[in-house]
C-alpha cells in the first residue's frame, strides 16, 4: 500500500477544493490557486450530454434554447444534482492532472463543506469526489478552512471569529484550540442579495432583471454602509408592462436599501454568535477583532457597519474570495499536523 501510494503521489497534483454554490476553487499543492471558474453545468437534455462547464457554462446562463440547460449542481452550499456534480469535480480534478500518466492521476483531496450540512450530505461531497478520480477525499468545514487561509491562529488557546460569505451560504464560526466553539450557517449570502435587486427593479421600476444582471450592478455599486460619493449604474431588462427593452439608471443608494434585508440577516446572525460565545472568548475577539472572507466580504462597508453593531474591530481578509481554497490548500500540505480540523466521519479514516 506504502509503496501504491508512493507511485500515486509521484504522479498526482494533491488538490483543495472550494466547492462553492457561485465559484469552485481549485488549489494545487507546490502552485497555489489554479482554477477559480463559476459552479455552472450545461447540460443537452435531449442526449444528456454535458456541453460545457465552468466560465464557458455561465455565460451561457439566459441564453440557450430550451434543450440546453445551465444551472448550478450546488443550491445553498449542498449538492441539489449528484451526478452534475460529480461531472464538475470530475472536470476540475482532470484539469489539473492531465499528465502522460493519466491513470495513475489519483490525489488526495480536500473539499470545503457548509458548517451546517448534515451527515447525508457530507456522504454526498464525499462520494462525488471519490467518483470523481480522488485517491482519498477529506472534508473540511468552510469558515475553518477561511480562518485557515486567513492565517487565523487557530490552534490557539484563543478566540478568532471568522465570517466567510459566500454565494449560498454566510458561516459564522468562533475558533479556539483547533476547533469550532460557536458556529452558524445561514443560507443568505451573494444569491440572496442578487435576488434582492431583481425583486427591487421589479416593484421600482416594472423591470424584469436578469441574475447576472444584477449581480454585476451589486458588484459595480452595491453597499452596506452609506457612502462619502454617490455611485450609479444603469440596469438593462425587459419592461414587465409593454415587454420591451428598457434602462434605468439607479444609485448605490437605491441598490443598498434593495439589499438590506439580507444584510440585516447576516449582522444579526454575527451578533447571536458573539452573544453565545463564552465570555473569555468574547474578550480574546474584542482584541484580535473579526474576520470577514468570501465574496460577501468584498461589499462595500460591510466590515464598517459589523464594527458598528458589534462593538468589535473589523478586517476583512487578504484576497477574501480564496481563502476556503488556500485554507484547504494549507491543510493538504501539512495533513499529519492539521489532521484534527478535518470533519470525522465514521466513512473516512485519515491512514497513519
Amino acid at each position: 500500500m506504502a509503496l501504491l501510494d508512493f507511485v500515486f503521489d509521484k504522479f498526482s497534483n494533491d488538490v483543495g477544493i472550494d466547492l462553492g454554490t457561485a465559484n469552485t476553487l481549485v488549489y494545487v499543492h507546490g502552485k497555489g490557486i489554479v482554477i477559480n471558474e463559476p459552479s455552472v453545468v450545461a447540460v443537452n437534455q435531449k442526449t444528456k450530454q454535458i456541453l460545457a462547464i465552468g466560465e464557458e457554462a455561465k455565460r451561457m446562463v439566459g441564453r440557450t434554447p430550451s434543450h440546453i440547460v445551465a444551472n448550478r449542481p450546488l443550491v445553498d452550499g449542498v449538492i441539489s444534482d449528484f451526478e452534475i456534480t460529480e461531472q464538475m469535480l470530475r472536470y476540475f480534478i482532470e484539469k489539473v492532472n492531465q499528465s502522460a500518466f493519466g491513470f495513475l492521476s489519483r490525489p488526495r483531496v480536500v473539499v470545503g463543506i457548509p458548517s451546517g450540512v448534515t451527515e447525508v450530505e457530507r456522504r454526498a461531497v464525499q462520494d462525488a469526489t471519490l467518483n470523481a478520480g480522488a485517491r482519498q477525499a477529506f472534508l473540511i468545514e468552510e469558515p475553518m478552512a477561511a480562518a485557515i487561509g486567513a492565517r487565523l491562529p487557530i490552534q490557539d488557546a484563543s478566540g478568532s471569529m471568522i465570517v466567510d460569505i459566500g454565494g449560498g451560504t454566510a458561516e459564522i464560526a468562533v475558533i479556539s484550540l483547533g476547533g469550532i466553539v460557536t458556529s452558524r450557517s445561514i443560507r443568505v449570502a451573494g444569491d440572496e442579495m442578487n435576488q434582492n435587486i431583481i425583486q427591487f427593479a421589479r416593484d421600482e421600476f416594472n423591470l424584469l432583471l436578469g441574475e447576472r444582471t444584477a449581480e454585476d450592478v451589486k458588484i459595480k455599486i452595491g453597499s452596506a454602509y452609506p457612502m462619502k460619493e454617490t455611485l450609479m449604474a444603469k440596469i438593462r431588462g425587459r419592461d414587465l408592462v409593454t415587454g420591451l427593452p428598457k434602462e434605468v439608471a439607479v444609485t448605490d443608494e437605491q441598490i443598498r436599501g434593495a439589499l438590506q434585508r439580507s444584510v440585516r440577516v447576516i449582522v444579526n446572525s454575527i451578533k447571536t454568535a458573539v452573544e453565545e460565545t463564552p465570555p473569555e472568548l468574547v474578550a480574546d475577539i474584542m482584541e484580535q477583532g473579526i474576520t470577514l472572507a468570501g465574496g460577501g466580504a468584498l461589499l462595500r462597508g460591510l466590515d464598517r457597519l459589523v464594527a458598528e453593531e458589534t462593538q468589535m474591530p473589523v478586517y476583512v481578509a487578504d484576497d477574501p474570495l480564496t481563502a476556503v481554497a488556500r485554507g484547504a490548500g494549507i491543510v493538504l500540505e501539512d495533513l499529519e499536523t492539521l489532521k484534527d480540523v478535518l470533519v470525522a466521519t465514521e466513512f473516512e479514516r485519515i491512514p497513519r
